[in-house]
C-alpha cells in the first residue's frame, strides 16, 4: 500500500466510523476551529493501526503523518496523524524533530500538543545529547507550546529522568501566567515525584516562586 493510498484508507476508516451527534459536543470541549467527525480518540487511534498494519517503510509513514496533518479537515485526520508517529518505524528517531516541531507549533493545543510530546520523549532517551540541547533551546521559546513541551517531554521516565534538564526548563518558565504552563510544571514534578519524592518536596521548597496551580499538582500525591 502506497502512503496515498494508506492516507485514503484512513479517511474512509474514520468517515465510516463518525458520529454527527457526537462531533459538536466534542468540538465545544475542545475549543477547536477545525470541526470533528465524531470519532472517539481510542476509535480514532485503533482504527489508524489497523489500517497501517503492515506498513513498515519509515518514509511512507513520516509521508502519511505529514499528509494527514497538513490536509486533515477535521480533527481526527490530525489524531490519526499522531498515531502514525507512534508506530515503531518512526519512532526515536532525529529525522522526526521537525515535524513534531511543526505539528507542536501548528496544533497550538494540549489533545496535540501533549501527544506529541510523548513521541519527543522517546527521542529524548535515543539521542539525549542533541535533543537536550534542542529542550534547553525550546524552554525560552517564544511559543508557549513549545515550552509546554519541553517541560513534560520527560514524564514517566522515572530514573531516567533528566534533572538539571526538567529544573530548567521549569525555572524558565517559573513567572509565567500562563495556565498551561503553570499545569505543566506541577504535572511534571508530580509525575516525578511518584520515583523520587524527596527531590520534589525540596525542589518546591527551594522555588517559593512556584504559581499555586503548580504546587498543588506537583505535591498532590506527597502530602
Amino acid at each position: 500500500m502506497t502512503a496515498a493510498e494508506l492516507v485514503d484508507a484512513i479517511r474512509v476508516s474514520l468517515r465510516d466510523a463518525a458520529n454527527p451527534l457526537l462531533a459538536p459536543g466534542q468540538q465545544a470541549y475542545m475549543k477547536s476551529a477545525m470541526p470533528f467527525l465524531g470519532v472517539k480518540v481510542p476509535t480514532v487511534r485503533a482504527l489508524t493501526k489497523q489500517a497501517a498494519r503492515g506498513s513498515g517503510d519509515a518514509d511512507e509513514l513520516r509521508e502519511v503523518a505529514q499528509t494527514l496533518w497538513r490536509e486533515a479537515t477535521n480533527r481526527e485526520e490530525r489524531y490519526a496523524a499522531t498515531t502514525i508517529l507512534s508506530l515503531r518505524p518512526l519512532r526515536a528517531r532525529l529525522d522526526m524533530l521537525d515535524l513534531y516541531e511543526e505539528m507542536i507549533r501548528v496544533g497550538a493545543w494540549w489533545d496535540l500538543v501533549d501527544e506529541v510530546s510523548a513521541r519527543l520523549g522517546e527521542v529524548l532517551i535515543a539521542h539525549p545529547v542533541e535533543v537536550t540541547q534542542l529542550m534547553l533551546i525550546w524552554s525560552a521559546d517564544d511559543d508557549v507550546w513549545i515550552r509546554r513541551a519541553s517541560i513534560i517531554c520527560q514524564l514517566r521516565r522515572k530514573h531516567d529522568t533528566d534533572r538539571e534538564l526538567l529544573s530548567i526548563a521549569i525555572e524558565s518558565n517559573i513567572d509565567d501566567t500562563e495556565f498551561f504552563i503553570r499545569k505543566a510544571i506541577g504535572w511534571a514534578l508530580r509525575e516525578y515525584g511518584k520515583t523520587d519524592a524527596h527531590w520534589v518536596r525540596a525542589f518546591v521548597d527551594a522555588h517559593p516562586e512556584l504559581s499555586g496551580l503548580s504546587k498543588r499538582e506537583a505535591l498532590k500525591h506527597l502530602s
